[in-house]
């Protein structure tokens, strides 16, 4: 996926990939993306798996990137339906899918930056978009409206991640919590909005606070 197709959670969806690499939700039958989805596999326990990075061995089942949705399959027995025998699903699976979501994107932020392709801190990241070096602009969705607003009026029309805590963004840098971040053009940034993404679905469009503490 392109970074100038990814989405910010105010902004459209990003273009489709071809059809022919559509998956089809067990829940809502539309055909979306691997990268609009969660795949899961069936374990060797007999426990239904998420699947992430799409590596693990067995057949998929497919689900959008939706807490609702993944709920609603749990209520159903629609793994055990997909599945065609009865399987084990934890009752908390869509707070698990969550939270590996949540972790995938901060294992990315940290090797962005690690490689010298993420900056964290209002001046770094002001310093970034004043020369350009800037793709993805990160917020974290317990900071405040006024530093985002500062910053988003030099991003141009740059995707904005902003699902993130700070204390998750600040994993990511050894900090306790980063609310400003930023992202340069490059792989592990379109592969970590393409995890934000997804994360989306389960935690929804954030309300920033006013100021500051």
């Amino acid at each position: 996926m392109a970074l100038t197709n990814a989405i910010d959670v105010h902004g459209p969806r990003p273009k489709r990939l071809d059809s022919a690499l559509e998956r089809c939700c067990i829940v809502s039958n539309k055909r979306l993306p691997p990268s609009e989805m969660v795949r899961f596999v069936i374990g060797p326990d007999n426990m239904v798996v998420p699947d992430l990075t799409g590596r693990l061995p067995g057949r998929g089942i497919w689900l959008s990137a939706d807490k609702n949705i993944i709920k609603t399959a749990c209520a159903r027995s629609l793994f055990s339906y997909a599945a065609r025998r009865q399987v084990q699903v934890d009752d908390q699976l869509a707070e698990l899918v969550e939270t590996l979501l949540a972790r995938r994107c901060t294992e990315l932020l940290g090797l962005a930056r690690r490689a010298g392709e993420a900056v964290a801190g209002f001046v770094k990241v002001q310093g970034w978009l004043r020369n350009k070096h800037a793709a993805v602009l990160l917020a974290a969705s317990d900071g405040s409206a006024d530093g985002r607003g500062k910053l988003r009026r030099g991003a141009r029309d740059l995707p904005e991640i902003n699902v993130l805590r700070a204390a998750e963004i600040g994993v990511a840098f050894g900090r306790e919590k980063t609310v400003h971040a930023a992202l340069a053009s490059g792989g592990l940034a379109e592969k970590f909005v393409e995890t934000a993404t997804r994360l989306t679905g389960f935690r929804g469009v954030p309300e920033h606070r006013k100021s500051d503490e």
